[in-house]
């Protein structure tokens, strides 16, 4: 397993450790409930040094980010940043992604999944036919993720870069715990605010940046967080998790993601999304809240009244903040009206359930 500039600070804190897309991660500390809360009112450290990073510079670099994802690039300016996807030939997804804009129409870095960097790579390079200048510099970047209400507050102490202002997908890079050319983004995963922290992993400033960000924020409560109270907070907010909720088979206008498909230029699998959207689709990602006791987990079984197979749970947790059961999940379009009542079979039982809007909270 790869670790990241943190794994020794994990395992000392006492972390449950385990393989994560090919990285040992700190999966919880304390425990999801008390992690998970700690994010949602205070503030809680993820280590998201697994994300891969990517540089894409020169004349050509938008044209070929505008070809390979389904959002509109062109849109974005300077220190802005959106959310997209990497579709492929058949309308399903290759990766999600985020798409910053450090200098428009000139350099861009895109921060793709941890388990897909090489995919994304070689998908995006089978593309560059341009002569776009590509660097790979996923494995000496790493990446601590602020999260919670009281994050900014905290951070702002160690840069004199304006954080607390920080407009939700923009970004900022400067001087940050001493260390230089950090970029500190708010593009956060938690839906709880926050900012997200690069830097290239270098002559101990990883260390010492984790050691600053600790100093200035533990004495007010901020803990370390593992991955699994990510992904409870992530669901609650209804965000959805390569691998989980897409991937190569799932299309985004099946998956609620039409608000990133722009029709404004042509990319990769546009004139089959384009037919979705005005045809309409047949299956449709939809929130899940259980009616009768259950937990939906991912791979259980979504059927009608009638017992008819009519989907598949995707995500699913005990949601702390909201103390039930939530979901998601695809269903046949007949079934995703909120409100409609389904079931879900949960050890060969048919649990009762509802759909329900989203996000949960």
């Amino acid at each position: 397993m790869k670790n990241t500039p943190f794994t020794a600070n994990h395992i000392a804190l006492g972390a449950k450790m385990a393989e994560f897309a090919g990285y040992n991660m700190p999966i919880s500390y304390t425990g999801i409930n008390e992690e998970h809360h700690c994010v949602r009112t205070n503030a809680g450290v993820f280590d998201v040094s697994h994300m891969g990073e990517f540089i894409l510079k020169g004349e050509n670099a938008l044209e070929l980010i505008q070809r390979v994802t389904s959002n509109d690039a062109s849109k974005l300016t300077d220190g802005k940043a959106q959310y997209s996807c990497l579709p492929n030939n058949e309308g399903g997804i290759v990766d999600d992604l985020l798409v910053y804009c450090v200098e428009q129409n000139k350099t861009y870095m895109l921060v793709v999944n941890a388990s897909n960097i090489e995919k994304d790579w070689n998908w995006i390079s089978s593309h560059n036919t341009n002569g776009v200048e590509m660097h790979n510099i996923s494995y000496k970047t790493a990446l601590l993720a602020v999260q919670g209400p009281k994050a900014t507050e905290y951070m702002q102490q160690l840069t004199d870069m304006d954080i607390t202002n920080l407009a939700y997908y923009t970004f900022t890079k400067g001087k940050f715990a001493g260390v230089e050319n950090v970029l500190v983004s708010a593009t956060g995963y938690t839906g709880a605010g926050g900012v997200e922290i690069y830097f290239e992993d270098k002559d101990g400033e990883a260390q010492k940046i984790w050691d600053e960000v600790f100093r200035v924020g533990a004495p007010h409560g901020m803990k370390p967080i593992g991955l699994a109270a990510r992904d409870t907070l992530r669901l609650e907010k209804a965000f959805c998790l390569y691998g989980n909720d897409i991937d190569d088979t799932t299309s985004p206008m099946e998956a609620g993601l039409g608000w990133i498909t722009k029709f404004t230029k042509e990319f990769t699998s546009s004139a089959l999304f384009a037919k979705q959207k005005a045809e309409g689709v047949t299956k449709k990602m939809v929130g899940i809240e259980m009616v009768d006791r259950g937990i939906p987990r991912h791979g259980h079984v979504i059927q009608n009244a009638e017992g008819q197979e009519i989907g598949v749970i995707t995500s699913g947790t005990q949601s702390p903040s909201l103390n039930k059961a939530i979901g998601m999940g695809y269903v046949a379009a007949a079934h995703s009206a909120p409100g409609s009542e389904i079931f879900i079979m949960i050890r060969d039982k048919a649990i009762k359930a509802q759909v329900v809007k989203v996000p949960f909270l």
